[in-house]
């Protein structure tokens, strides 16, 4: 416990540091696609196609009777459609952000009515009441859970009258959910490094952002002081055993990005030296290839178009905690680009394994939401 409250400390001293070292040489948004209401639209409507469809429906519940039998609608009806629960969240998520960011785009008055007839006081209060539920202690952990907090977070900053009644009535749900992370953290004894739903360092680094905006330093102090503990020595990530054939996210690139989020600049610089060393500093993009779904039918296959988009804004965020200067930026750069292209061209909508999900991978990246909210500057607020 001396150890990880050292490494605690050492990680907060960086993230100090790191303030005034972003100040002084803020990291320019890359070049891409302008992000505009009409590509904002089409993620909007896979979002308003699915958030209040029941089926099909693919649901992650413990029977303790035949009183538990009931359908998806009565047992979450806050968060019944698009598939299943964290699908929905995020889902409620892109309509959120895309109606904050848009306010007179044609779509806003479709997404806010949505989010109304969702964000109904008596159906949170059975969420809650559903999440403390028996047999439910590891319920959507903590990918799930981690989505909730951003749609909080997102809820919490939009200067909206009615954004804001929205994140009065979703706190107890959200203070649920970070009680929930907070009581498995201390138990938590190695990080999870697969590329599916139960990876530590995505749900961390979303974790991490929400707890920055919401001000709940027990939460920073609990994933800065993880985040030390299971990742701060790593060195030589194996990144050609990645991916796996239905990753959605990459072990190793998803640690880079949330080491960027403790870690200042030359800290972080020499840090990633070690942990990705194949990284390129001539500029190139052939180090890392975009990965091709052989069957977008395919629920589990169709994840690594997931991947192409969740590379994409995590090597974004790997250039933003980089000083300026570093040269290993423009490779980086080129191949988010590459993996961003690659990505968005899957979000069609035209298959419902990948439409009811990806959208929001594509709204995450495009609007640079993990960027914007938890770049180098964001990092003083750790204690």
């Amino acid at each position: 416990m001396i150890v990880h409250r050292l490494v605690a400390a050492a990680l907060a001293a960086v993230s100090v540091a790191a303030v005034a070292l972003a100040a002084q040489a803020p990291p320019p948004a890359p070049a891409q696609a302008a992000f505009d209401a009409a590509a904002a639209a089409r993620f909007a409507d896979l979002a308003l196609a699915c958030v209040h469809k029941e089926y099909p429906n693919k649901i992650a519940h413990v029977l303790n009777s035949d009183a538990d039998v009931r359908p998806p609608r009565e047992l979450t009806p806050a968060f019944f459609g698009c598939y299943d629960w964290h699908s929905s969240v995020h889902g409620h998520w892109l309509l959120a952000r895309l109606a904050r960011l848009f306010p007179e785009a044609p779509f806003a008055p479709r997404a806010r009515a949505a989010l109304a007839q969702s964000f109904d006081a008596e159906k949170l209060t059975i969420e809650v009441r559903y999440l403390g539920g028996p047999g439910r202690t590891s319920f959507e952990r903590p990918y799930g859970l981690a989505w909730l907090l951003q749609l909080a977070a997102e809820l919490r900053e939009w200067p909206d009258p009615q954004a804001q009644q929205w994140a009065t009535v979703i706190r107890p749900l959200e203070t649920a959910a970070a009680v929930r992370l907070k009581e498995w953290l201390p138990k938590l004894s190695r990080p999870i490094r697969i590329g599916e739903h139960d990876q530590t360092a995505f749900a961390f680094g979303v974790a991490l952002d929400w707890a920055r905006a919401a001000g709940d330093t027990q939460m920073i102090d609990l994933i800065v002081s993880k985040t030390g503990e299971f990742y701060r020595a790593d060195k030589a990530c194996p990144l050609t055993y990645e991916p796996n054939g239905q990753d959605f996210f990459s072990a190793c690139i998803a640690e880079a990005d949330l080491m960027r989020r403790v870690l200042a600049p030359p800290a972080y610089a020499d840090w990633l030296r070690g942990f990705l060393p194949q990284i390129p500093a001539d500029g190139s993009a052939a180090w890392l290839e975009p990965v091709v779904v052989t069957d977008p039918t395919d629920p589990k296959l169709a994840h690594l178009d997931g991947l192409n988009l969740s590379r994409a804004w995590m090597l974004d965020g790997i250039v933003s905690g980089l000083p300026a200067q570093d040269a290993r930026r423009p490779s980086l750069q080129a191949v988010a680009d590459r993996h961003r292209d690659a990505g968005l061209k899957a979000v069609t909508g035209e298959h419902y394994e990948g439409g009811h999900w990806l959208g929001s991978f594509a709204v995450y990246l495009s609007s640079r939401r993990g960027i914007a909210a938890a770049g180098p500057a964001r990092a003083g607020t750790a204690r």
